[in-house]
């Protein structure tokens, strides 16, 4: 079971996700929040799997819950962020703040609960071309920060292939090597990159210039 925990100063999108999310055997809505003010204490009250953050909020925004939650909370859920506008700084703000994925908020219901497998799974990226685009407009922050990793020749050619959405299994098939394998190679590259996720890494990858958006 997967518990999810929502957080959106509309009511009706808190209701309607519920109801989505609810309807599913193995997942399961334990709580709601109307501002990412009132997120922390639940999130450590709760122990949610994932989090659904709206991005803008009138208190306290999805970017600065987000960056709380991970900075206080030991093994944190995971962030997935809900938008009206995919092309939103404050969407990419999140993700780089930690969140591992964005969804819009007029995504159909199948497309919903796909998206939270996804994230719970964490073994692949979510709308990878999604999050190219957002790469797009942000390119060359950190130009340095891949070089610095040190990655090996074989992590430089997995993380190519996580910042093109293939999962783990995906990997493994296109290099010929294990499934495990590949685990290790994305291991190695988180820790290296100092990222919390594929997302994270993804987003430096990008931002470097490693990996281009184009």
């Amino acid at each position: 079971m997967t518990d999810v925990l929502i957080v959106d100063d509309e009511v009706l999108i808190r209701t309607g996700l519920r109801a989505i999310i609810d309807a599913e055997p193995d997942f399961a809505v334990v709580g709601e929040a109307g501002d990412g003010a009132e997120v922390l204490p639940l999130v450590r009250s709760l122990r949610p799997d994932v989090v659904m953050m709206d991005v803008r909020m009138p208190a306290v925004d999805g970017i600065q819950a987000t960056r709380s939650i991970l900075a206080t909370v030991p093994d944190p859920p995971r962030i997935l962020v809900i938008t009206t506008f995919e092309n939103d700084d404050y969407v990419y703000e999140a993700l780089r703040a930690g969140a591992s994925g964005f969804l819009l908020k007029r995504a159909r219901p199948e497309e919903i609960i796909q998206a939270l497998r996804t994230i719970s799974l964490s073994d692949s990226l979510l709308f990878p071309a999604a999050i190219r685009g957002l790469a797009a407009q942000h390119a060359t922050r950190s130009a340095d920060r891949v070089a610095r990793a040190r990655l090996t020749e074989r992590e430089g050619e997995v993380l190519e292939l996580m910042a093109k959405g293939l999962s783990n299994a995906e990997i493994a098939a296109e290099l010929v090597v294990s499934v495990e394998t590949v685990k290790t190679h994305v291991g190695n590259i988180l820790a290296k990159l100092q990222a919390r996720d594929r997302t994270q890494a993804v987003i430096a990858a990008y931002e470097s210039g490693f990996v281009s958006p184009s």
